[in-house]
């Protein structure tokens, strides 16, 4: 470090004298019972001129818009000496006041009533609360410290688990806008493992597992360790811990029936919400979850998109990065609780299956680049509408199809370099995440030359694979391992379409997908099928047990309504599409020797 000359340190103490001070904020909860908050905002030395507040419109790690202002109501303002200030709502989710002191508090009541890592939750047992769904806050003043105080957390039993900074008593921390939005916080009775690991460099990072169920001490230390076999094996593809803010990463899992399944990254912590009565008996459902978020504290918080930084809270933050962001840890989340020996190898083959007919049997697959269907989150990242969508046929998720690619990267990598895409990985790391530099797809690509000292198969990987939509032959890549990719119904007749029952009609449920015998015979999502090859029908059994009888190349005649009247509708039955992947009954010492090595833990 350079010597500062005096007339710097003068001006860096003045700097330093004049600071804001932070923005704060009070929340209360008398009456829990009935999901409600009441929170306090207090912004001092506020700006002149009109101030703006508002609530946001997306909230991080989703990409689509969610309207959280419409569950706040009773919006206040005031100055310092708690007079009335006008405050005006002008837009949905936006308010304004145009006179004022330095001082303006702001007070409203939150409903939250959805636990899950998008929305807050709030009842008798805890707040559950994920901050952009909870939170109003200030344009212009995003560079703020921010200040929280959980008041009466006390009188309900509850504690603090959060990546927040403890302050002191029920005090806690963010040094920004950013930070404030990216810190889930769960007030419960909750139920705390702990362990420390060494990283590499020397410093002790603590991991930090937080249960929000019905559970025994027991039972979450014994979840704590099989965690803990989760994050060494993560800690190895990388190579190191990342330096957590605080020294701390903490999961805060809330198990119970009622919850939506959601799990959502964050820089030092990540949500899981799971349903299910306790962790007990569910503890390998519950840690495909665990070790895909885990893998997010090093892929998207830290090798972080150019698109996503800074995060935008006021609309939708659409990115061409996720089939890398969330596909290529889509794949490492399955693959790491292998390799930590809590996932049997023979279990294995049904996620490889998922994968590889994700990219081959999908239509959005057959038409679109992982770009193209990264872009698309917008809409498909728990966005809601109303009107029905026609994404069975123009969209794959960006999860699969970015984790079929990292598959088959990682396998032309091992066979054609020696290399593994855990040494891909960790050159991302080193490029991007490390130093935190955003990148573009362009940048990743450069660091897919520098691994493998070739710019031409990084090129044409990148030209083929992610701006195009060509597949790479799974069945040869997976041979190398031992592994069978083949049709799961070899010689099967297949309709393509989703039927049952619905008020006492036989329905078709869903879309029809592009190329399958039920879209190529003119029947969609809503028609009534009557009758088949003229026989009556009354239950999806009966067409069933008809189509199975078939061969791939035969017909039936449906006869189904729909608003324009009754149809007969000749359909031509295909083969059943979907493959599976199994394992070769005797290995070659070739094929033990990939697969061990692919497999096998890292962990030394």
């Amino acid at each position: 470090m350079k010597k500062l000359i005096p007339g710097i340190l003068l001006l860096l103490a003045a700097t330093c004298s004049f600071a804001q001070k932070p923005i704060f904020y009070e929340i209360t909860f008398p009456n829990a019972a009935h999901h409600e908050a009441e929170i306090r905002m207090t912004i001092p030395e506020s700006p002149s001129g009109t101030i703006r507040v508002r609530m946001s419109r997306s909230s991080a790690g989703r990409y689509a818009t969610h309207e959280f202002g419409k569950n706040i109501y009773n919006v206040r303002a005031y100055g310092a000496d708690s007079s009335k200030l006008d405050i005006k709502q002008v837009e949905g989710d936006v308010y304004e006041i145009k006179t004022h002191e330095a001082t303006v508090k702001i007070s409203y009541t939150l409903y939250a009533n959805y636990v899950d890592g998008t929305y807050s939750g709030i009842d008798e047992s805890h707040a559950h609360l994920n901050m952009p769904a909870t939170f109003m806050w200030a344009p212009g003043l995003e560079g703020r410290a921010v200040r929280f105080q959980f008041s009466d957390i006390d009188a309900h039993g509850w504690k603090v688990a959060t990546q927040l900074k403890h302050e002191g008593a029920t005090i806690y921390s963010a040094p920004n806008l950013q930070y404030m939005m990216d810190s889930p916080t769960e007030l419960s009775n909750f139920k705390q493992s702990t362990w420390t690991v060494v990283n590499t460099d020397g410093k002790t990072e603590k991991i930090i597992l937080s249960t929000h169920s019905d559970d025994a001490q027991s039972v979450v230390d014994g979840y704590a360790k099989m965690v803990q076999k989760m994050v060494l094996e993560e800690k190895a593809v990388f190579g190191e811990l990342p330096a957590y803010d605080y020294g701390e990463y903490t999961f805060l899992q809330d198990v119970y029936p009622t919850n939506s399944g959601d799990g959502m990254e964050h820089r030092n912590s990540t949500c899981i919400v799971t349903t299910g009565d306790k962790v007990a008996g569910n503890e390998t459902r519950l840690l495909s979850t665990f070790a895909h978020e885990f893998f997010h504290s090093w892929n998207v918080k830290r090798i972080r998109p150019k698109s996503l930084e800074p995060f935008n809270f006021e609309h939708a933050d659409m990115s061409g990065e996720l089939w890398f962001a969330e596909g290529f840890t889509q794949y490492y989340g399955e693959l790491m609780l292998v390799r930590a020996g809590l996932h049997a190898p023979a279990e294995y083959t049904r996620i490889l299956s998922g994968l590889v007919n994700s990219v081959l049997n999908s239509p959005g697959a057959a038409k679109y680049s992982p770009i193209q269907m990264s872009n698309y989150a917008v809409f498909a990242d728990a966005g809601v509408s109303i009107d029905p969508t026609n994404q069975a046929n123009i969209f794959t998720s960006y999860y699969y199809y970015g984790g079929a690619t990292a598959l088959a990267l990682d396998l032309r990598l091992r066979s054609e370099f020696n290399l593994t895409l855990d040494d891909y990985m960790r050159q991302v790391w080193l490029d991007w995440g490390k130093p935190y530099i955003p990148y573009t797809v362009a940048d990743l690509e450069k660091s897919l030359a520098k691994v493998t000292k070739s710019k031409v198969f990084a090129y044409e990987f990148f030209k083929k694979y992610i701006y195009g939509f060509e597949k790479n032959n799974y069945k040869d890549l997976l041979a190398k391992a031992g592994y069978i990719l083949r049709k799961s119904q070899d010689g099967k007749a297949y309709l393509g379409l989703r039927i049952d029952v619905v008020g006492g009609k036989l329905v078709v449920l869903s879309n029809s997908l592009i190329g399958t015998a039920g879209y190529r015979a003119g029947l969609d999502k809503g028609d009534v099928i009557l009758k088949a090859d003229g026989a009556p029908l009354t239950d999806a059994s009966s067409l069933n047990t008809l189509v199975a009888g078939k061969k791939p190349g035969d017909k039936i005649t449906l006869t189904y309504h729909n608003r324009s009247g009754d149809h007969d509708g000749v359909v031509v039955l295909d083969e059943n599409p979907f493959l599976e992947v199994v394992s070769a009954e005797t290995l070659t010492a070739e094929q033990q020797t990939f697969r061990n090595n692919w497999l096998s833990s890292k962990v030394k």
